[in-house]
């Protein structure tokens, strides 16, 4: 079965067409600058062969330009690898929320409602994908359209653990509850832990632009660190992570309109917000070791947020055998592996720094006697969705 996996972004789209259930990638694509006349970036690869176009300063003003070149390139021209375009029989969207629709859904009116309203929740994540799939919709109407929502992987958190303090009623009218977000990338991880074992307690750090923690028992989410909104739990690269609400109605008292405060805790705040220089780790270290203060805060104020999460789901699970870093940072950054492991030496984290330093790519670690076995598995969130999109079963 031929399965499309598309990720939207507010100006970039990226394509991946898998082979199921063999999990053979044929070929990716990417769009990025969306929207622009004389600047957008098209990329094209056939996987199988190697064949590969890149192109700038390119005409896309609009999704469905973009999708539609992504999808000639597949069945025409050197890089070919479909026939038809009707031989993609599903199309998988790392999508975000939908108001009542938290797991895996085929794409229907009502999920698209729920999407339109929860915007408030994640305008510019919600906009993509409204965007997107409308647009793929109406490109591919043969092919079953999936939502793979990031909130599917949490959707079993024990409720004491969802719910907020909060009137219940506003749950049960508003959906006002703990939402969880990153599970195409925490799955992903509980994907390949499940290949190794059938029962474990492990905690996934995926640490990117955007942060958070996963507690997974045997395969299954039981906490995160994400809130309702994308703008809870660890500071991510330029957004506030947990606040006290009060904070907004304070600061709109001292002077600032809703729309700076808005802006300060969105685009402004985090890693960025806190050093002043950036919200790309690798800057924020480079101006830490050359002795700027601010900087040296940021990354103290991101590793303790972990490392309170990890420390805290230690407990919701009772134990803990795998210790896992994924996404940009936590794929690179010897630096902040470091630091949180050597904070988590009670829990019995024993790092091997030698490994640790020399790491590219996958691998373990912690050292031999380490009760708590800390690894790196590069994410695939695309694959994971490939995988939920193949697995589901329509009702006709």
């Amino acid at each position: 079965m031929k399965i499309l996996v598309c990720n939207a972004g507010s100006t970039s789209l990226k394509f991946k067409l898998y082979d199921m259930p063999e999990c053979t990638l044929l070929a990716t694509g990417k769009v990025e600058r969306v929207g622009s006349l004389y600047d957008a970036v098209f990329g094209f690869m056939n996987c199988l062969t190697g064949y590969n176009i890149e192109q700038d300063g390119q005409s896309i003003p609009d999704y469905r330009t973009g999708i539609e070149r992504f999808l000639a390139c597949l069945t025409s021209g050197e890089g070919a690898v479909l026939e038809k375009i009707t031989q993609i029989e599903r199309v998988g969207y790392k999508s975000v929320l939908s108001k009542d629709h938290y797991g895996i859904h085929e794409i229907d009116e009502g999920v698209l409602t729920g999407m339109r309203d929860f915007l408030p929740l994640a305008p510019v994540h919600n906009s993509a994908y409204l965007g997107a799939i409308e647009t793929m919709m109406g490109v591919l109407p043969k092919a079953r359209h999936v939502g793979v929502f990031e909130t599917a992987f949490h959707k079993d958190i024990p409720m004491e653990r969802r719910i907020y303090g909060v009137p219940y009623e506003w749950y049960e009218k508003y959906g006002v509850a703990r939402m969880g977000y990153h599970g195409a990338s925490h799955g992903y991880i509980a994907d390949v832990l499940n290949t190794e074992k059938k029962e474990y307690a492990a905690i996934s750090c995926h640490l990117g632009g955007s942060a958070s923690v996963c507690a997974i028992l045997n395969g299954r989410s039981v906490d995160t660190s994400f809130g309702m909104s994308l703008e809870t739990g660890l500071i991510h690269a330029n957004r506030v992570g947990d606040m006290d609400p009060t904070m907004v109605y304070y600061l709109e008292k001292a002077g600032l309109s809703r729309e700076d405060v808005l802006t300060g805790c969105q685009k402004n705040g985090g890693l960025k917000g806190i050093s002043g220089i950036s919200g790309d780790l690798r800057y924020v270290q480079e101006a830490a070791e050359a002795g700027n203060e601010r900087a040296k805060l940021a990354i103290d104020v991101f590793v303790n947020g972990i490392v309170h999460y990890i420390g805290a789901f230690y407990l919701d699970l009772g134990r803990l055998d795998y210790l896992v870093f994924t996404a940009g940072i936590g794929e690179h950054s010897a630096l902040v592996r470091r630091l949180v492991c050597e904070k988590l030496m009670p829990l019995g984290v024993m790092l091997d720094r030698e490994k640790n330093d020399a790491l590219h790519g996958e691998g373990t670690i912690s050292l031999p006697d380490s009760q708590v076995c800390v690894r790196v598995i590069p994410t695939n969130e695309e694959l994971g969705i490939a995988r939920r999109t193949y697995e589901m079963v329509f009702d006709n």
